[in-house]
């Protein structure tokens, strides 16, 4: 390897130099070695020149090394002013490289940074996403108040850009900006309410993350995307999914009422006996029922799948959830989901028990049918050895205790004695707890003292001195035992808690108390500080209660211990002296100092480390800790009556009817305007009709698009440039809708002016049921067939009302001919696809009569025809070849009973794609296709469009075939909507009674590809799906 070669790997610095040397060492000549040193100022030359080569190549090959050091930890901040000049480089992937560089070192070269801050700013504009995220990642980055104003308006902007993954980048942007200057809070906290309106999941866990740093006490701004969060939380990534919980677990705890008091509802019959009825029944209508608020439910419902997600952090969350807002009986379902957690790696299983021990100090219940989850395996390391002994102690109880007894006895012989002292511990809290075992663990322990291991049996003392505390009268032999171990046992605090033992019980051992105060003093100097304050202890205790014995010894103690090195000696030696030694100066108390030192001690309470965390959120660092950390948001208390629930609510805008029929519109006047004889009222009602028209043609437009927003913004995320086609193509479909209206109204009356000739008549019925379907497939989310629901007797009367306005206000006769040409090209979208068919073969086939039995059924051209394509084969998997479908709604020249499907072909790959043809055909039963002729060749960037025609049997199967070329076959599948297996049909009304009349009526069921739309006079829609 040259020295050129892995230098610039390298950084400088003493633990890498020496890195440096041993790779140098071994991989280049000694006499090599010093010249490397020598050129050190040469370092990472090489990326430079590569830097500012012409060559694309040579660029982002230097770039990929570049991002590689700073992945690997290595300083890469000197080639700084080298990548900066290639931030406006056209090629994009250069240019995302460059970001990620600058996103890591602009807070470090901000002035240089900010030579390029227009070039961020142009960059903000550009067609690629991702070039626009990054270069707003960068410009937040760049860490210097003079560039506020500029963050903040990129900011908003990006609030508002079609691609979600720019707003999500957005809203991390917002916490950077707040962290730099928090005087921007107000004008973020109105982007972030604009962002939490966002639908897409890629948005949600980003600007809820940027709310809980920025505002997590404005909890207004959470009511009405409430729901919404709710509903889209099994859709949000993971770690925004953490955010999301935890934040909603804080709302929950404001916005309902405790679940928990369903548990607390038969402790008062018997207090309050002697109550009067009065009283009972105000105290029976201050307690009732517990209901639990719908949106609490909701809550509830859709964060329980995610307890089977792979993320830890994520069941951590749910878990934490459900048990501070889930009511007591259904919190049990967590304890499976954090079992299985047990089987990660050391760091999640050391969180994960933590929880659990809090958890099980209050509901031993829920953990109990996994007791042996928790057995200590040799290959645990000591922190989680030392959380399973707590989890074990914490559902320790008289049934399992036996087994548990048996398995401790196994842990205190482990070699770790770390966990082999804190086994002893735990034996002493099942001691306590359960006092059917008392006896048996106090045998146990006397056995340990015989262990040959010090610290074993150290522990072994201070255990059985908390036990001997609860029945001291009841065990002197054990005592005697433990004065003998004095001599043998090193460990400070057991030497102390022996001769605390033997000083509490000094009249109980009248012999043995004195010898061992003789022996103690005796190694009084050489005795640790906690020992020697024992010692003391133990003198004044027996020249109190044997003074005829130890009164000399005492003294000579107490002597010892004035002149001791540590204070806290020379003070307590100070005390004692003048309390138990009477002498002229001493005070009142020394009369009882008897009663001082020979007091009753309460017995010590063995008790859980974890049982004062409870008052922490489950799953935080706070609680991980024991201390509150900083960014800590404590959970609040349960409020008494529940916030209104009706701040949850959110209008739902129905999408307002694109068609409305004469005599039916949306706001319907009083009777008595009909007969109005002033024109001037009847034009007002006019000019109030086709205002209220153009209201709902805006809230329709509003509400189909916010229906399909999420769809909007994956496919815009990919694109942008089609978003604005599709954007301004909406606009130009909404503008066409809005003079169809304008234009249907009047063709109403003339049409009603002609009524009297039959040829007349059938026209204005076939121009009103092209409109009328035309305005039916173009509104996306209308419901207009709602009308036909109307009753007979109501229509009648709107049709007389009509037919008098129209008497007195007759129409200009030219305007019927301008709509039936201005209409359909306002309707049809721009981008038809391409019909296989020729013109002429489509105006015959329009002639066709489906049905033998009835002339008066006719075939009519579709006046829409949607758009969408659907992919079919994708480019990847076709190796090159790329097939798309649709349905163009024409009749298929194959055969009456199948279905037209135009199949685009387009070769996407660098080399001609020969003899592309259908092969082997997978269809169901009953099921035909008709394939199209074999393509010879397709030419690189080639496209062609083919017609197959497939008989789908009505029904929605799905027709499976291979799409083969020369070398592959791939196997393809359509499945057709229910839509495109029928076609618009065009009768009279008066055509259809008599059909409808006739007996041989049903022979209409035997064409369920008939969509029959009847056109009656007063141009009202009727509609009849044959299944």
């Amino acid at each position: 390897m040259s020295s050129n070669s892995f230098a610039y790997n390298e950084q400088s610095g003493g633990g890498e130099a020496a890195e440096l040397g041993q790779e140098a060492t071994s991989t280049i000549a000694p006499s090599g070695a010093f010249g490397l040193f020598s050129s050190d100022w040469k370092k990472n030359e090489d990326l430079k020149q590569m830097l500012e080569s012409n060559k694309d190549s040579a660029k982002l090959d230097a770039m990929k090394r570049i991002v590689g050091m700073i992945a690997k930890g290595k300083n890469a901040s000197e080639l700084f002013p080298a990548v900066v000049k290639n931030v406006a480089s056209k090629n994009i992937e250069i240019k995302k490289l460059v970001y990620v560089y600058l996103v890591r070192y602009a807070e470090e070269q901000q002035d240089l940074a900010l030579l390029s801050i227009s070039t961020f700013q142009r960059a903000l504009k550009d067609p690629n996403q991702l070039i626009r995220a990054s270069a707003l990642r960068v410009l937040s980055s760049i860490r210097v108040p003079i560039i506020v104003p500029i963050m903040m308006l990129a900011i908003k902007e990006a609030s508002a850009d079609l691609s979600p993954y720019v707003r999500k980048n957005a809203a991390h942007a917002i916490q950077k900006l707040y962290s730099l200057d928090p005087e921007q809070k107000e004008m973020l906290i109105e982007v972030i309410e604009k962002l939490l309106k966002d639908k897409s999941t890629l948005v949600a866990g980003s600007v809820v993350m940027a709310f809980e740093e920025v505002c997590p006490d404005r909890i207004d701004l959470i009511h009405r995307n409430y729901r919404k969060l709710c509903n889209l939380l099994v859709d949000v990534e993971e770690w925004g999914q953490v955010v999301i919980i935890h934040m909603l677990t804080r709302y929950a705890r404001t916005q309902f009422v405790s679940p928990w008091r369903e548990d607390d509802g038969l402790e008062d019959n018997e207090k309050n006996f002697y109550e009067s009825d009065d009283e009972e029944k105000e105290k029976s209508d201050k307690k009732r029922p517990y209901t639990m608020d719908p949106d609490h439910r909701l809550l509830i419902r859709n964060t329980k799948p995610l307890l089977q997600s792979r993320n830890a952090a994520v069941v951590m969350a749910v878990a934490q959830l459900y048990w501070h807002i889930s009511p007591k009986s259904e919190a049990g379902v967590i304890s499976k989901s954090l079992v299985r957690l047990l089987r990660s790696n050391r760091e999640v299983q050391y969180i994960v028990l933590q929880n659990i021990a809090t958890m099980s100090i209050q509901r031993k219940g829920m953990f109990e049918p996994y007791l042996k989850s928790f057995y200590v395996r040799s290959t645990d390391p000591t922190m989680i050895k030392t959380l399973k002994l707590e989890i074990l102690t914490n559902l320790a109880n008289e049934a399992n205790i036996s087994t548990l007894l048996r398995e401790f006895q196994t842990y205190v012989k482990s070699q770790d004695k770390q966990f082999a002292a804190a086994t002893i511990q735990t034996i002493g809290r099942c001691a306590t707890s359960i006092t059917e075992v008392t006896d048996t663990c106090l045998n146990g322990l006397v056995c340990l003292l015989s262990n040959r291991d010090e610290i074993v049996v150290a522990e072994s003392v201070v255990v059985i001195k908390k036990l001997l505390q609860m029945q001291p009268a009841q065990h002197g032999e054990i005592i005697k035992h433990m004065a003998k171990l004095l001599d043998s046992i090193t460990v400070p605090v057991a030497r102390a808690s022996i001769l605390w033992l033997i000083g509490e019980n000094c009249e109980r051992v009248p012999k043995i108390a004195p010898d061992v105060l003789r022996k103690m003093a005796k190694s009084f100097t050489s005795e640790d500080d906690l020992v020697k304050l024992q010692i003391l202890n133990l003198g004044a205790k027996l020249y109190l209660t044997n003074s005829k014995q130890t009164k000399l010894l005492t003294q000579y103690i107490l002597n010892l211990g004035k002149y001791d090195q540590n204070y806290d000696i020379r003070d307590r030696t100070r005390f004692i002296r003048q309390l138990i030694v009477p002498n002229e100066k001493s005070g009142a108390l020394s009369k009882y100092a008897k009663k001082i030192f020979l007091a009753q001690k309460p017995a010590p309470l063995l008790e859980s480390p974890f049982k004062d965390r409870d008052h922490f959120q489950l799953g935080t660092l706070s609680h991980t800790l024991n201390i509150k950390a900083s960014g800590y948001l404590e959970l609040s208390n349960w409020p008494e009556v529940a916030p209104d629930p009706s701040v949850r609510n959110v209008e739902v805008i129905e999408p307002a009817k694109e068609w409305t029929p004469v005599g039916k519109s949306k706001n319907e006047k009083p009777a008595k305007k009909f007969y109005s004889e002033s024109e001037e009222e009847e034009e007002e009602e006019e000019e109030e009709e086709e205002s209220s028209d153009s209201s709902s043609d805006s809230e329709s437009e509003s509400g189909s698009g916010s229906g399909d927003t999420g769809s909007d913004s994956e496919d815009s995320s990919e694109d942008p440039s089609s978003g604005q086609e599709s954007e301004t193509g909406s606009e130009a479909e909404a503008e066409g809708k809005r003079v169809a209206k304008r234009n249907s109204r009047t063709k109403r009356t003339s049409n009603s002016e002609v009524g009297e000739k039959k040829n007349e008549k059938s026209k204005a019925s076939e121009s009103s049921s092209a409109e009328s379907s035309s305005m039916e497939e173009s509104s996306s989310g209308s419901e207009s067939e709602s009308e036909s629901d109307e009753p007979a007797p109501k229509k009648v009367a709107q049709a007389k009302e009509r037919k008098l306005q129209q008497e007195r206000n007759p129409p200009p006769r030219d305007v019927f001919l301008l709509d039936l040409d201005d209409f359909n090209p306002v309707s049809t979208p721009v981008a038809l696809p391409t019909p296989a068919l020729s013109p002429s073969l489509i105006a015959d086939l329009e002639g066709l009569n489906l049905s033998t039995s009835s002339s008066v059924i006719n075939v009519n051209t579709p006046v829409f025809v949607p758009t969408k394509r659907h992919e079919l084969l994708h480019r990847m998997s076709g190796k090159g070849l790329a097939a798309w479908y649709c349905f163009p709604r024409q009749p298929c020249v194959f055969g009456d009973k199948m279905v037209s499907v135009q199949i685009t072909l387009n070769n996407t790959s660098d080399r001609k794609i020969e003899n592309i043809h259908i092969g082997e055909k997978k269809l169901p039963v009953g099921m035909q296709m008709h394939v199209f002729h074999p393509i010879d060749s397709l030419e690189p960037e080639g496209s062609v469009t083919v017609s197959v025609g497939i008989d789908f049997c009505d029904s929605t199967q799905t027709a499976c075939f291979q799409l083969c070329t020369k070398d592959d076959c791939f196997s393809v599948n359509i499945q057709p909507p229910v839509g495109e297996l029928l076609l618009p049909v065009s009768m009279s009304e008066k055509d259809f009674k008599k059909e409808r009349a006739c007996p041989s009526a049903l022979h209409l069921l035997s064409q369920p590809r008939l969509l029959f739309r009847i056109a009656a006079i007063s141009i009202r829609c009727f509609v009849l799906r044959c299944d």
